[in-house]
């Protein structure tokens, strides 16, 4: 089968490899989109953390933002699965330590990650092996981008579920990009007041499309005070800067991560009495995501700019924008193009 396989920092390309077979406990499944990130490019620039600690090595096949249909199962696995419309976990934990035994399986400190870390090939590709336990079946109807927006959704919905926030609270998202504008969705449709900071006036502008009139610069954030804030942005400083602006006794989330560190006075936090969380992975999320996506409470179809073959990869993830593209942040792959 086709897939694409980054051989080395910006050194790419699609190959011939060998198609999967479902092992025990595992399926294979027909991709039908995927969609890419932060996390993929840095794969493709060498940035990435887990290449530098021996989490990760080249050759690497990548995409953890995936739906698509089960078209095998292996020993052991419900033939039930067969034919339907699946997305599922990126987090692949052991199965036999405390933490996966608590349902933390995203913190096993032995877990594989699809497409990501120790090796588990990722879904940009024609097919993907995938535990049948880490599966999560979607409405046979779902529009595909849809579908593939859940996995990022499921990160936003964990951000936003750690916010503890409630109706009318206030609060601020830094960082207008998917997981950004995704939280703010779902925190909108919890009945939250949502304020989004964006850094670049296109990023704002398109914010205020999907109809956040209140997005904001840092020159042009009013001098309020949030019940909660989520850093959602690769910005070194936004760190500090949410904690400048959440009320004395609110939350911040930290769910964004640049490429260098972030300092925090942690002063700051012990004497607002600040709770301050960290946000890994979208798999406490993704029932909540499918949810909310299935039932139409949230549409985020036009953060999807457009969608490309598996031989335009390497030329997104090097950052070019085609001009005829849509507004959007996110670029989905049909690996059959």
């Amino acid at each position: 089968m086709r897939a694409f396989v980054i051989a080395g920092p910006r050194e790419a390309d699609v190959v011939e490899v060998e198609a999967p077979v479902a092992g025990p406990g595992e399926v294979v499944v027909d991709v039908a989109r995927v969609g890419l990130c932060g996390t993929d490019r840095e794969i493709y620039t060498g940035e990435m953390a887990y290449l530098a600690s021996g989490e990760a090595a080249y050759p690497m096949r990548i995409g953890h933002e995936w739906s698509g249909h089960v078209a095998a199962v292996g020993e052991g696995v419900d033939p039930g699965w067969i034919g339907r419309h699946v997305t599922g976990d990126t987090m692949l934990g052991c199965g036999e330590c405390d933490r996966c035994g608590s349902g933390r399986q995203h913190l096993c400190v032995d877990r594989h990650e699809i497409g990501i870390r120790h090796g588990w090939p990722g879904a940009l590709a024609e097919q993907l092996p995938v535990p049948a336990s880490a599966l999560h079946a979607l409405p046979p109807d779902l529009d595909p981008a849809l579908a593939t927006l859940v996995e990022p959704a499921a990160n936003a919905w964990h951000a936003v579920d750690a916010t503890a926030t409630r109706p009318g609270d206030r609060l601020l998202v830094i960082g207008a990009g998917a997981i950004g504008l995704l939280a703010a969705q779902i925190a909108n449709a919890n009945g939250v007041t949502v304020s989004i900071l964006g850094r670049s006036e296109t990023s704002i502008a398109f914010a205020r499309s999907l109809g956040f009139a209140r997005t904001w610069s840092a020159a042009t954030l009013p001098g309020d005070r949030y019940d909660a804030v989520i850093d959602a942005s690769d910005d070194p400083a936004s760190p500090d800067r949410a904690i400048d602006v959440v009320e004395p006794g609110g939350r911040v989330v930290y769910i964004g991560i640049s490429g260098r560190p972030s300092p925090i006075d942690s002063r700051r936090l012990v004497l607002a009495e600040v709770t301050a969380v960290g946000v890994l992975s979208g798999s406490p999320g993704l029932a909540g995501a499918i949810d909310l996506i299935g039932s139409g409470r949230i549409d985020p179809r036009p953060l999807v700019a457009a969608v490309v073959g598996l031989g335009d990869v390497a030329t997104v993830l090097a950052d070019h924008r085609d001009s005829a593209w849509g507004a959007g942040p996110k670029i989905h792959v049909d690996p059959r193009r």
